[in-house]
């Protein structure tokens, strides 16, 4: 039961985009194209799950043991930026034209704050491992939600006629910020 309560509240009641503001530049970057958004939450759920359990590890048997806790940051993100370059070659190889689709955004992975507060989260909370990867995995399914809920209202205002001072980010802008207000109805569902 504990798990999912901490899947629900990851993805409806702390969304990590919509409630914490954590991974708005490919929210907003990402979210042109439902595709598109789904590939980026795709990549998303791998590297934030494999980061998260891979500095679990090295937090909890090099870092700790070893007094070394000023090295978590630095270590954190070269884990992050080795998955998100195996994440690249995969994607290269399986998918070229989803590859194609991401651009600039795949590589951005690496600097998506998102990935790192959420490992950085799973130490602070004192999670153990299996809770930390539930913990991951619910936030990114959470990201992934909030991206494709986005893109598809995106897609949607491609079709509508917009003033045309507020065509492009600004009605995007207003469109997140109403999503956020949405998801803050689900304040509480459960106590996270």
């Amino acid at each position: 039961m504990e798990y999912i309560l901490i899947i629900i509240g990851t993805v409806l009641v702390s969304n990590i985009v919509l409630a914490n503001f954590l991974g708005i530049c490919p929210f907003l970057g990402v979210s042109g194209k439902i595709s598109t958004a789904a590939g980026m939450g795709g990549a998303v759920l791998f590297v934030m799950t494999i980061a998260t359990i891979v500095t679990w590890l090295i937090q909890n048997y090099i870092l700790n043991p070893f007094d070394l806790g000023f090295l978590q940051t630095i270590s954190f993100i070269l884990v992050i930026a080795a998955l998100v370059q195996v994440v690249e070659i995969i994607l290269k190889k399986v998918s070229p034209p989803l590859y194609q689709a991401l651009g600039v955004f795949l590589p951005l992975i690496t600097t998506n704050c998102a990935i790192l507060g959420v490992a950085l989260l799973v130490i602070q909370r004192d999670y153990n491992l299996i809770s930390g990867t539930v913990y991951a995995v619910g936030n990114s399914l959470g990201f992934l939600l909030a991206l494709v809920l986005f893109a598809g209202i995106r897609e949607h205002l491609e079709l509508m006629d917009v003033p045309k001072g507020m065509r492009g980010m600004p009605i995007a802008l207003v469109v997140a910020g109403i999503l956020a207000l949405a998801f803050s109805g689900f304040a509480n569902l459960v106590a996270f």
